[in-house]
Formats: C-alpha cells, sequence, structure tokens
C-alpha cells in the first residue's frame, strides 16, 4: 500500500491529531493545534494515521469521560472514553502537552491490527503516559514534564 506523506507545511495554523504509544505500550492521542514540532514518524504515512483514528473512532465505548482539568475538557474525552490517553498542545508552547484525558482501563498496541501496531513502533516515546506534561520533539524524542 502506497503511502503519503505528511508536510509540516500542511500543519501550520490547522488542527492535527497524531498518536504515540508509550513505554508501556498505551496509546496517546495528541493535538498539535497547528504546531509543525510533530514526531518525523507521525508524518509518514496519512493512510495509516487515518486507519489509525478510524479504529478508536469506532471502538465501543468502555468508560465514562475522565477529564482531569474539567471544563471544556470534555468534549476531548471521545478517544479516553474508548482506551487512549488525550494530549492537548499548550499554546504558545512548540512541543508541549497536556494532559486533558486519561483512560482508567487504556488500551495497548497489542491491541491494535498488525498493519497499525507496526505504524506505532515508530512513534514509541520514552515516557508514560499519564503525566500531566509531557515535551515531545520533531525527532520523537520526548520528555514528562517542563
Amino acid at each position: 500500500m502506497p503511502h503519503t506523506v505528511i508536510t509540516r507545511e500542511e500543519l501550520r495554523g490547522v488542527e492535527f491529531d497524531w498518536f504515540a504509544a508509550d513505554a508501556h505500550g498505551h496509546v496517546a492521542q495528541f493535538m498539535a493545534a497547528g504546531d509543525v514540532a510533530v514526531p518525523d514518524a507521525a508524518l509518514a504515512s496519512e493512510e495509516l494515521l487515518e486507519a489509525l483514528h478510524v479504529w478508536i473512532d469506532t471502538r465501543p465505548e468502555t468508560e465514562p469521560p475522565n477529564a482531569p482539568a474539567g471544563g471544556f475538557d470534555e468534549h476531548l474525552t471521545p478517544p479516553q472514553r474508548r482506551g487512549a490517553y488525550v494530549y492537548d498542545r499548550v499554546p504558545e508552547q512548540s512541543g508541549l502537552y497536556c494532559l486533558v484525558a486519561a483512560p482508567r482501563t487504556p488500551f495497548t498496541v497489542n491491541d491494535l491490527p498488525a498493519h497499525l501496531h507496526s505504524y506505532l513502533e515508530g512513534l514509541t516515546l520514552d515516557v508514560t503516559f499519564g503525566e500531566a506534561r509531557l515535551r515531545v520533539a520533531a525527532d520523537g524524542t520526548a520528555q514528562s514534564g517542563k
């Protein structure tokens, strides 16, 4: 299957969601909100990114909303209600994300179909999801806090 690479120019000023796995195999959705400091591996295949979106969006909801910050974050909980962590970009802070929804029972990459499992192998961050803040660089390195 051919893969359409997403360019950083396409990310400027638009909402762009990407996914990654953590050191324990849990999956998170990251909302970049126009930030171009997205890991290169997240841009490797528009088709696989879309397939992962669809896979998560069509999973049954297994838990109620859990938005740590409350309020407006409730609208960001659909992936969380299906088992994914959700991080949103901190405005004016390139590469910095804050946790907006946390599943009580997260799914892992092992639950994904094989082609999506292999897609996330290149998007595994050396952090543990559930941290309040994560900084992620374009080269795929990540650290908690800051």
